[in-house]
Order: C-alpha cells, then structure tokens, then sequence
C-alpha cells in the first residue's frame, strides 16, 4: 500500500520563504526520512518550490489553456510530499503520526492519501485494456 503525504503550503513557503529556525526543520526532516529509509517504506520526498513557478492546465471539452502561478488559493497547495510503501493503513498512520511538524511557527497540517494500485482499476471494464500496458510500463521502470 502507497501513501503520499503531503505538507500544505503557507504563505511563507508560497513566498519561497525559509523559517528563521530552518535548521531544526531540516534536521528533524532528515532525522525522519531517515528512519523510514531504514524502515524500508521510504519511496520518494521532496520540497515543492512556490506555486509562481509552476503552471495549470485547464481542460473544457478538447481545449487546453495554460494558466501560470502563481495560485491564490494557498491552503489548497502543497508546499511538499513524502511517498511511502507500508504493508497497511495502521503501519501508514503510525509514520504519519511521527511526521515532524513542517512548519514550526505556524498552525499547519499535513494530508495522507492512499494511492490507487492497478488491481484497484480489474473490476472496472473500461479499464481492463489499459491495464497490462499499465504493468508494462511498471516492469521497463523498474529495470
């Protein structure tokens, strides 16, 4: 089972914005991520940089239009994501029970979703076709 756990975005890290105290976010970062790599659930994490870097595409009907940022709706943003692989949802709540507090001088939050696996997809029908290219591409990624 997946899990991406995503640190919300403020107005200072929309701002691109470090904490005076950064030092100790990084270290109980690293301190952290650690631990889940020694664990064996660590599978990828990352800052995201501001929103004014980054872009949008809306969709209406066949039309794309690209929308640049920066976005207003900050507490819709991500600022930042860890992705893990435990064996359950418990073992995933625990993890992210231990998650250290992104930003230290501010009330703040973190999100957890589950991610879809491809056996999620078997029982849709418009799906079955899609899936064993899907697998494909998942074995050349591993390679």
């Amino acid at each position: 089972m997946r899990f991406m756990i995503m640190v919300k975005a403020t107005k200072d890290t929309e701002a691109g914005k470090f904490p005076e105290n950064a030092e100790k976010l990084f270290e109980a970062m690293a301190a952290y991520h650690d631990e889940l790599v020694k664990a064996g659930v660590l599978l990828d994490a990352s800052g995201l940089q501001p929103s004014a870097k980054g872009w949008k595409v809306k969709y209406s009907g066949d039309k794309r239009t690209v929308v640049d940022g920066p976005f207003a709706e900050t507490k819709e943003l991500v600022a930042g994501y860890t992705l893990i692989q435990t064996k359950t949802r418990e073992e995933a709540l625990e993890w992210t029970r231990r998650f250290p507090k992104p930003h230290f001088d501010h009330e703040c939050e973190i999100e957890v979703r589950q991610l879809y696996e491809l056996e999620d997809f078997e029982p849709i029908e418009a799906a079955r076709d899609s899936l064993d290219k899907f697998r494909e591409m998942e074995t050349n990624l591993k390679k």
